[in-house]
C-alpha cells in the first residue's frame, strides 16, 4: 500500500503522523510512504531523516494524489477537504461529534475514514491515551500561568506560600486525561478535587495519594459546590466518539471566582463548558462573565517532540495492520479496527457520531 504522511496545516500545529523509524518499518514491510517536504521539521525530524529511512519527498498535492491512506495527527481541514479522492484511507484523530461541516465533507469525499479516538481494546483506547497524558500533564500547567493578575487571573500562586493557601483545582473526570491532570496539579502544590461518575477511577486516585486529593462523585450538586471556590477547573471528561456533555452553563460562570481558568481538554468533542469554543495556540484564552477559559484544541502539539514520538509509537502497529490488511479485512477480522471505523462509502459506521449528526 501507498501510505500519504502530509505535513499538519492547523495552526501552530507541530506534530506528525510517522517518525522516520516509522517510515523504516513501513517500507520493511513492503510498503511505500510518500511525505510531505517539511512535515516532520517542527518535531526535529529532518527531509534526510526521512529520505534515508526511504520515503519518497513530495508536495502536498503529490503526497495526496499519490496515497492510497493517508495518516495524519489531526482533523482534515477545510484546505484539504478537496484533496482527498473517493476510496481514499484516511487514519487521524477525527472528532466528528460537535464538527457538522468536517463530517459532512468527508461524506462527500467517500472517504473510508478510521478515527484514532475509536479504536477500543479491552475497553481502552490505545490511540487516544497517549496524547490524553501529555494533555492532561499540561493542563494545570496552562492554567496556572493565566492565573497570573496580568492576564485578569485571581492572581492565587497555584503552589501558594508560607502562611497563605494554595490555588483550587477542580477536575472533571478521572480517566487518563484526570489522572494525568491529578499528578501534575497535587505535584506543584495545588490543592485538588477530582470528580467522576465511576467509583473505581476514584479509589485508584484516593488510594494512590493516600487521601491527599480529593475524591468526589460527579453530581450536579457536587460540582455547584466546587466550582464555587475553584481557582482552575479541568474539563477531562469523554464519551468515545461522541460529543462531551455540558456540565458547566453559562448561568454556572456566576458563581465561579472573578479570573478563575477553565482548561477544557475536552474541547476536541465539543467540550464541557457550554461556553467552550476551540482556539488555537497563538490565541489560547478568552474570557465570558469574568471566567478565563483556556480551549486550545491541539494542545501537545506545543511539545512536538514529545508528542510526535508518543502518539507514532502508539499508532504505528495499527497503521501496518490497517496497510497489511487493507480496509475490507481489517474491518472484518480486526475488532479494534472495526470500532476505529467512522465513516465509508458515504455512510457514517459509527453509532456516538451517526448519533451526534441526527443520523
Amino acid at each position: 500500500m501507498v501510505i500519504g504522511v502530509p505535513k499538519e496545516i492547523k495552526k501552530l500545529e507541530f506534530r506528525v503522523a510517522m517518525t522516520a523509524e516509522g517510515v523504516r518499518e513501513a517500507i520493511a514491510a513492503g510498503h511505500n510512504v510518500l511525505v510531505e517536504a517539511g512535515a516532520g521539521v517542527g518535531s526535529g525530524i529532518s527531509d534526510a531523516d526521512y529520505a534515508a529511512a526511504g520515503a519518497g519527498l513530495m508536495s502536498r498535492d503529490e503526497v495526496f494524489s499519490g496515497a492510497e491512506m493517508i495518516v495524519k495527527v489531526k482533523e482534515p481541514l477545510a484546505a484539504e477537504y478537496g484533496l482527498f479522492k473517493p476510496g481514499q484511507i484516511l487514519f487521524t484523530y477525527l472528532h466528528l461529534a460537535p464538527d457538522r461541516a468536517q463530517t459532512e465533507a468527508l461524506l462527500r469525499a467517500r472517504v473510508t475514514a478510521f478515527a484514532y479516538e475509536t479504536l477500543e481494546v479491552n475497553g481502552e483506547l490505545p490511540l487516544l491515551t497517549p496524547m490524553s497524558e501529555v494533555a492532561g500533564r499540561m493542563a494545570p500547567l496552562m492554567g496556572s500561568f493565566f492565573l497570573q493578575k496580568r492576564f485578569s487571573g485571581t492572581g492565587v500562586l497555584p503552589a501558594g506560600a508560607t502562611g497563605t493557601e494554595s490555588a483550587r483545582c477542580v477536575i472533571l473526570g478521572a480517566g487518563v486525561v484526570g489522572a494525568s491532570a491529578a499528578r501534575v496539579a497535587h505535584g506543584i502544590g495545588m490543592r485538588t478535587i477530582v470528580l467522576n461518575r465511576g467509583a473505581a477511577r476514584l479509589k485508584q486516585i484516593d488510594e494512590l495519594y493516600r487521601g491527599e486529593v480529593l475524591t468526589l462523585s460527579l453530581t450536579a450538586g457536587n460540582i455547584d459546590h466546587e466550582i464555587r471556590t475553584a481557582d482552575m477547573i479541568i474539563g477531562a471528561l469523554l464519551v468515545p466518539g461522541g460529543r462531551t456533555p455540558v456540565m458547566i452553563t453559562r448561568p454556572m460562570l456566576q458563581l465561579m471566582k472573578p479570573g478563575a481558568v477553565i482548561v477544557d481538554v475536552s474541547v476536541d468533542q465539543g467540550g464541557c463548558a457550554e461556553t467552550t469554543v476551540p482556539r488555537t495556540h497563538d490565541d489560547p484564552v478568552y474570557t465570558v462573565d469574568g471566567v478565563q477559559h483556556y480551549t486550545v484544541a491541539n494542545m501537545p502539539g506545543a511539545y512536538p517532540r514529545t508528542s510526535t514520538y508518543a502518539l507514532t509509537n502508539a499508532t504505528l502497529p495499527w497503521i501496518l495492520q490497517l496497510a497489511n490488511l487493507g480496509p475490507d479485512r481489517a474491518v472484518a477480522e480486526s475488532e479494534p479496527l472495526r470500532k476505529s471505523l467512522n465513516l465509508r462509502n458515504g455512510g457514517i459506521m459509527n453509532e456516538a457520531v451517526a448519533a451526534a449528526m441526527g443520523a
